[in-house]
C-alpha cells in the first residue's frame, strides 16, 4: 500500500507535521480515541488526523508510506482501502479527498489535528 499527494494536499498536511508528530488514517467507526462517530450510514468515512508521539496509538496497529511520512491505521480498515492511493486538495471547495486505483474512498476526508488546543 502506497499514499501519494497532491502538492496543495502535502502543503496543507506539512503545515502540521513536527518530529514529534505521528499521521493517522482514521477508519471512522468510532473505535480509538480518534475516531469522531460510529458510522450510521453506508458511506466508507476516513479522516486524517494529526497526534503527538506521546499520545496513545494502541488501535492503529499498521502503516501505509507516504512523501509526507506515514499513515497509521487500524489494520481492520485495510479492507476498505486501495493498494495504490492519492490524496488531492480541492480549492473551489476546501476538501481533502482520497481515492485509489478502483475509484474514490471518501471525497470528503476530515482533518483534525489532536495536538493544537
Amino acid at each position: 500500500m502506497n499514499i501519494t499527494l497532491d502538492e496543495a494536499a502535502k502543503e496543507r498536511l506539512s503545515a502540521h507535521l513536527g518530529a514529534d508528530k505521528i499521521l493517522l488514517l482514521t477508519f471512522e467507526d468510532g473505535v480509538g480515541p480518534y475516531s469522531q462517530h460510529a458510522m450510521i450510514h453506508m458511506q466508507t468515512q476516513f479522516s486524517i488526523n494529526v497526534i503527538s508521539n506521546e499520545m496513545e496509538k494502541a488501535d492503529y496497529d499498521e502503516k501505509i508510506p507516504s512523501e509526507i511520512g506515514d499513515f497509521w491505521i487500524k489494520g481492520y480498515s485495510k479492507e476498505d482501502l486501495q493498494a495504490e492511493m492519492r490524496i488531492k486538495f480541492n480549492p473551489r471547495l476546501s476538501t481533502l479527498s482520497l481515492s485509489g486505483e478502483g475509484g474514490m474512498i471518501d471525497d470528503n476526508l476530515g482533518f483534525i489535528d489532536f495536538t493544537k488546543n
